[in-house]
Formats: C-alpha cells, structure tokens, sequence
C-alpha cells in the first residue's frame, strides 16, 4: 500500500495484481509506504478502514482518493497457480508443484480450501465497508497502462514500471465444465471484472 499525501492518493495493494511494481517504482516518492509483512501490503477495504484509514483521514484528510488494480479472474487464479510453483515453496503445503492448474482451481472451489488454493478473492479484497468506505477507482490489470497513466497525471512522474516478480510458464487451460463452476461459484469477482471500464 502506499499514500502519497499531497496528491492525495491510496494506492491499495491487490496481490497478484502488479503492484509489486508500482510500489518499487513509486515507494520514494510516497509519504508512507507499505511493504511488509504481507498482511499490513496487501490490506484490503475492510482492514484498510480499520487500521489506515482513521490515520489517513486524521493527518492529511477525508477527501482521499483510493485506487486499487483488478486481474481478470481465472488469470488471477493463473497467477497464483504459477506463483506458487517456484521451487523455494516445493515440499510445502501451499506448494502447486506437483499438480494442473484444474486441480488448483479444484481445490480452490472446495470448502474448506486447502492450503496451495487458499488465495482469497479480489471482490472479497475490494468489498466496500457499510460505512461507506471503498475504492473510487478499479484497474484492470491488462490495462495497467491507464493505471500507470493516472498515476503519472495525479503525482506529476514518468513512471517506467519495472518487470518483477515474476512467476514461471505454465498451462492455464480449463476444461469447459470447470470453467463454468468456477464462474458460478465466484459470480462476485467475474462480476466486479466484468463493471470495469
């Protein structure tokens, strides 16, 4: 997560969204940012209003604009899958090693999910708070040029994203009838996706 104060600006951090590279490539110029430990980096809506943004609103104000990035759903899951490969995970529960990305998404659609397919959801991330507290403005990860365009025209920066974290090739394909559960079951983020610009 990072907060520019004077542009006014929360950057909210969706893993697996890119924004490991917006952050190495804006942390410098952000008033506070946010890298570790994972929990406090990738905070969503709901922990954002929590914990951030009383703070937030407190020092620099309540007209704070919040920004986030969105992936298309099964390349979301994709991105995961792969993530989840490198060998430093081999051996571990959360490791997808050994398997398809169809028994990832298997696993992830099962309750309780296990451990490699407990990833979360995007529209769980970015669910707006009854006190009203949300994200004013979704990207599409496959569009992260507009991202990185609005952030240049609101902090006044050429932005050059670098390339990092980046997960291992791997075959995403779907059998048909997976792919048509796995869209029923996550209705809510296909849903989300499907309202961006």
């Amino acid at each position: 997560m990072l907060v520019f104060s004077k542009a006014r600006l929360v950057v909210l951090s969706v893993p697996k969204t890119g924004t490991t590279a917006i952050e190495q490539a804006l942390a410098a110029h952000a008033a506070i940012a946010v890298l570790d430990p994972p929990e406090l980096k990738h905070a969503p809506v709901y922990r954002y209003n929590r914990f951030f943004r009383p703070m937030v609103e407190k020092f620099i104000g309540p007209d704070v604009e919040t920004i986030a990035v969105m992936r298309e759903p099964v390349s979301w899951l994709g991105s995961w899958y792969r993530y989840r490969q490198r060998p430093f995970l081999s051996g571990t529960p959360v490791s997808t090693a050994e398997m398809s990305f169809a028994d990832f998404v298997e696993g992830y659609l099962r309750d309780p999910r296990p451990a490699f397919a407990n990833v979360g959801s995007q529209a769980r991330f970015l669910e707006p708070r009854p006190n009203g507290t949300s994200v004013d403005r979704i990207f599409r990860y496959e569009a992260i040029e507009d991202c990185v365009a609005y952030l240049e025209e609101r902090l006044g920066l050429e932005i050059a994203l670098p390339r990092v974290n980046v997960s291992p090739v791997a075959d995403l394909t779907l059998p048909e009838s997976l792919r048509t559960r796995l869209t029923d079951a996550c209705a809510e983020d296909f849903a989300l996706w499907d309202s961006l610009a």
